[in-house]
Parts: structure tokens; C-alpha cells; sequence
């Protein structure tokens, strides 16, 4: 038996990169899972690995911006699974490059909905399924970038990612007490799509100590961490998987 057996899981972001490879593991490790992207061919696929390699899965297409998608995801964890315990909300974009001066308010609105208010919108309709289950784990995906150091051009992203740790210790302190934790997960640089052509990953992997980046499955076994039991008494954190960027430079 997985360490996520009988478990129900959302996780957004679940079509490629950190989303994919933490889908494949927590199904693995015995977890039903509802997964979430905009891109409904790619999730599709997902989910028929999920269940070609004897796993359960469902997949909803939809924006993570909307309450309307969360709503929708956790009542298919609800209906076809029985409730909700995980949700690795785990989507986002890094938005318009722009230094402050030049950045659009519409640019910036937009990366602090897929990043931030997408956040709280998740963790609004996940808290009362999990309350119904008598707790559950709650991982953000958040980032190196806004929280140890600011990059040229990312100011809203950084903005929105460090905005997250306080969602954690806001949901820490309202519902601790009641079984609920909530954690953020802060990758380094990765190898998915948005760590851009081989010269930005090679510039990326400068800046870690460990001199590269991350594969995806690298960071899905620490979401796994924070999600499964082994985390128990861990709640209001930040863990970084980050091959030491934000311990040196």
C-alpha cells in the first residue's frame, strides 16, 4: 500500500512540469486524483496514464483564476471519490517581464489572480470538504523568487509568491487546531516549460549550489512530503527545494 492510500487529491497545474510528475506520484502512492489544467487534451493524457498504470483519475479542465473551477473540483472529488484530503495547488504563471515602472495594471492583476487569488479561491472551497473528512493537507507552490531573492522583470510574480506565505500562516492559525495544514513548496529552478531554452537553464543552474536544476519529479517528491504523513506535525512552512539557491550566492 502508498503512503496516500484511500486518499482524494486535487492538483492543479497537473498537465506538465511539477503538476504532471506529482499526479503520477500520488496516484502512485495509492491517492485518487482530480486533476486540473487548462489545456484538456494534455490533462487527458494524464489521466489515462494515471489509470493505464492502475490508478484513479479525473480530469477537469478550467482556469484556476475562477471560483467557478473550484467549486467544480472539489465536487468531482466529492462525487466520485467520496471527499477531499490533498490539494497540491500547485498552477501558475510567471506573468508579463516588465520592470515596475512599465508593468500594465492589467498584467499585473493577471499574474496575481493565476498565482495569489487563485490561491485563496482553492483554499476557500477545499477548507470545508477537508473539514468534513476531519482535516487534510493543503501545499502551495510557491518559489524562490519573492521570497529569498527579486528577479529583473518578475516583480509581480514575486509579489504574488511571497503573497502565498501569508495565505499558509493565515489557514495555519484559522484551522491548525482542526486538522488542517497547509504548507508552501518553493522549487528552484526546474526543467518544465516555463524554465525557458537551454541557455536559461544553464544561466538558472548558476544560481543554485548544487550548480542545476531540478527535474520535475525531484520537487513532486517533496510536495508528496508535505502532503502525506510524514509531514504531520508540519503546518505554517515553507520548504524549499530550491538545490541551495536561497542558502548562497
Amino acid at each position: 500500500m502508498g503512503i496516500l492510500q484511500n486518499k482524494v487529491a486535487i492538483i492543479t497545474g497537473a498537465s506538465s512540469g511539477i503538476g504532471r510528475a506529482a499526479a503520477l506520484l500520488f496516484a502512485a502512492e495509492g491517492a485518487c486524483v482530480i486533476l486540473n489544467a487548462r489545456g484538456a487534451a494534455a490533462l487527458a493524457e494524464v489521466a489515462d496514464l494515471i489509470a493505464a498504470q492502475g490508478g484513479k483519475a479525473f480530469a477537469v479542465a478550467g482556469d484556476v483564476g475562477t471560483a467557478e473551477t473550484h467549486r467544480v473540483l472539489v465536487g468531482e472529488a466529492q462525487k466520485r471519490f467520496g471527499g477531499l484530503d490533498i490539494a497540491f495547488n500547485n498552477a501558475g504563471t510567471v506573468g508579463a517581464a516588465k520592470p515596475v515602472g512599465e508593468l500594465d495594471p492589467g498584467d499585473w492583476d493577471r499574474t496575481i489572480r493565476a498565482n495569489l487569488t487563485s490561491a485563496f479561491l482553492a483554499s476557500r472551497h477545499q477548507i470545508p470538504a477537508m473539514l468534513e473528512r476531519g482535516g487534510g493537507a493543503i501545499v502551495f507552490t510557491s518559489s524562490f523568487v519573492g521570497t529569498s531573492v527579486g528577479l529583473p522583470g518578475m516583480a509581480a510574480y514575486a509579489a504574488a509568491k511571497a503573497g502565498l506565505m501569508g495565505l499558509v500562516k493565515g489557514i495555519a492559525a484559522d484551522y491548525g487546531a482542526r486538522n488542517i495544514r497547509a504548507n508552501a513548496l518553493l522549487p528552484g529552478g526546474t526543467d518544465t516549460g516555463m524554465a525557458g531554452d537551454q541557455a536559461q537553464k544553464d544561466w538558472a543552474a548558476g544560481l543554485h549550489a548544487m550548480k542545476r536544476i531540478a527535474q520535475p519529479e525531484e520537487i513532486a517528491q517533496a510536495a508528496l512530503f508535505l502532503a502525506g504523513p510524514a509531514s504531520s506535525f508540519v503546518t505554517g512552512s515553507a520548504l524549499f527545494a530550491d538545490g541551495g539557491n536561497a542558502a548562497v550566492k
